[in-house]
């Protein structure tokens, strides 16, 4: 178990506001909460791995966010140039789409439950086999039924490991670049600040 954090997750989100919104110094709000720079700057803006395990900061959060919010603007202008007929079949195309993708994430979940049922009959049938005779028939038939469920629970899990493992390539494939500041909220690139 780690260490009881030395603030309230109140005072972090206080912490954190101030510096990502208001743009106040990791070293000053140091200082005022009597927390060390280091354990700020890990929490407000995580490495790579720390983001793996505590998930994404806010301000990754805000920028993909705005980044979407600009691409899904985009993209609702774009349908609106299209003749009426053209957006019934955009309109028709995505909820094909949605239901497909709805009734994938349900066979996964059935997959995942039906894998996990049968581990779990094959957990059992392991005590079936002698571990003084593993080779003795009944042992070979209880291995055989081992094989078996192993290879059917495997199967049933293969929509929903297929589901996360093309998700996670994708997240990986779309990773933004965070930028620092909050200038790119403002379209502000980094030629703009170099020229200011």
């Amino acid at each position: 178990m780690g260490r009881k954090s030395a603030l309230t997750p109140e005072q972090w989100a206080e912490v954190e506001r101030r510096h990502l919104v208001e743009g106040e110094s990791i070293n000053s709000l140091a200082k005022e909460f009597g927390v060390v720079e280091s354990v700020i700057r890990r929490k407000i803006k995580p490495n790579k791995a720390e983001q793996e395990k505590f998930g994404k900061s806010l301000s990754v959060l805000a920028f993909e966010k705005v980044e979407a919010d600009k691409k899904s603007k985009a993209i609702a202008e774009h349908i609106a140039e299209l003749p009426m007929v053209r957006q019934t079949t955009f309109n028709d195309l995505t909820e094909q789409l949605r239901s497909i993708s709805s009734h994938l994430a349900g066979a996964a979940n059935f997959g995942a439950a039906t894998s996990h049922r049968l581990a779990g009959i094959a957990h059992a049938k392991v005590q079936e086999i002698d571990d003084a005779a593993p080779l003795s028939p009944a042992s070979i038939e209880a291995l055989k039924g081992v094989a078996a469920l192993t290879r059917l629970a495997n199967d049933a899990a293969s929509t929903g490991l297929n589901l996360l493992a093309a998700n996670k390539d994708q997240a990986k494939a779309q990773a933004p670049e965070v930028p620092t500041g909050l200038g790119f909220l403002y379209g502000e690139t980094s030629d703009d600040k170099a020229g200011a």
